[in-house]
């Protein structure tokens, strides 16, 4: 009974079923097919305004590529010190951009509250022997499982761009925010200001298919270039394109989500008083001790251990195609604990 992560849930099949739709005939290369083409209309539809959209195959590639467009070699990258980019990218976003630096700020249950980045802002000096504030980053469902308000978001762009810099948002998990706030898509990316958008579907239900969504088109041809030169441009996007149109346009993107958050709701009772953070989105963070955990893995049931050791927290992550048995099992199994 696996809950370890989403990224070990199996494709959508409506979304191999267009993928094989379009695996007829020769089609135009680089892009310039007709789903690839039909991305810009589509995602603009989906948060109500015109936006560009361009495929990449992982989220660690729109997440560097990104800040990549929008930091200099000497800019300074403000982030959560628990988020992707910090802690699970291998270092990506420096590499990607030539050196940018991390600043990392703490926060409760995973966000960035917005008097910490004013703090934060206001003590970064502005020198010639400093790195220059160039871009905040955003983690969408955060890596707590917690979700941002559009007020929070609001003030923390603002904020931001006040002195100069962009907005990013990491939106692997977005999908299960919007679902768990229910607004729309626009009203937490840029009605709150986001300026670029790494939008995630490979966690929800794709095979290796993720975009990078700009709210300001006038950022798009360095990231053209900087997509072409890091090696990320596909020569047959049209699987990857043919995915993220009908996991939008399909309507898969909320049906899965909203399955994956009604379960996580459901494991969230049977687990009470070990939660450590809110269930806002499909990933679960319980206190269990080690003989709780010792007691679970021997029922079958696979999660991964969460921070120091010692602590005895585990991570639970709940799939889209999670079996209802694996998570009554859970539940019960949390219930005799």
């Amino acid at each position: 009974m696996r809950f370890l992560s989403d990224n070990t849930a199996s494709a959508c099949p409506e979304m191999l079923a267009a993928m094989a739709a379009a695996n007829s005939g020769r089609v135009p290369a680089y892009g310039a097919d007709e789903w690839t083409s039909r991305l810009d209309r589509c995602f603009s539809e989906f948060f109500g305004t015109e936006v560009r959209a361009f495929v990449v195959t992982t989220g660690t590639a729109a997440n560097a590529l990104s800040l990549a467009t929008l930091s200099p070699p000497y800019g300074a990258i403000f982030a959560h010190e628990e988020a992707h980019i910090v802690t699970d990218e291998c270092g990506a976003p420096g590499f990607y951009t030539g050196g940018a630096q991390l600043v990392m700020l703490p926060g409760e249950h995973g966000r960035i509250s917005p008097e910490r980045l004013r703090a934060a802002l206001a003590a970064h000096p502005v020198s010639l022997h400093t790195v220059q504030a160039a871009v905040l980053s955003l983690t969408q469902a955060t890596e707590a499982g917690t979700a941002y308000r559009r007020g929070d978001l609001t003030e923390l762009a603002e904020a931001a761009h006040a002195r100069g810099m962009k907005v990013h948002m990491d939106g692997t998990r977005l999908a299960n925010v919007i679902a768990f706030l229910d607004c729309h898509p626009g009203d937490i990316t840029w009605r709150s200001g986001v300026d670029v958008l790494s939008f995630g579907a490979t966690k929800n239900g794709a095979l290796a298919a993720e975009a990078v969504v700009f709210f300001d088109r006038s950022l798009v041809k360095d990231f053209e270039l900087q997509r072409k030169r890091a090696g990320h441009l596909l020569s047959k996007s049209r699987y990857a394109a043919i995915q993220l149109l009908a996991y939008i346009e399909g309507g898969l993107w909320l049906r899965n989500a909203q399955r994956t958050n009604r379960l996580a709701q459901r494991i969230a009772a049977a687990a009470r008083g070990a939660l450590l953070h809110p269930v806002e989105a499909n990933e679960l963070f319980l206190h269990l001790g080690s003989d709780g955990r010792q007691r679970l893995r021997a029922q079958g049931f696979e999660f991964e251990d969460w921070g120091a050791e010692a602590r005895g927290d585990a991570r639970f992550v709940v799939s889209w195609d999670q079996p209802e048995e694996d998570v009554q099992a859970l539940c019960a199994a949390l219930e005799r604990l």
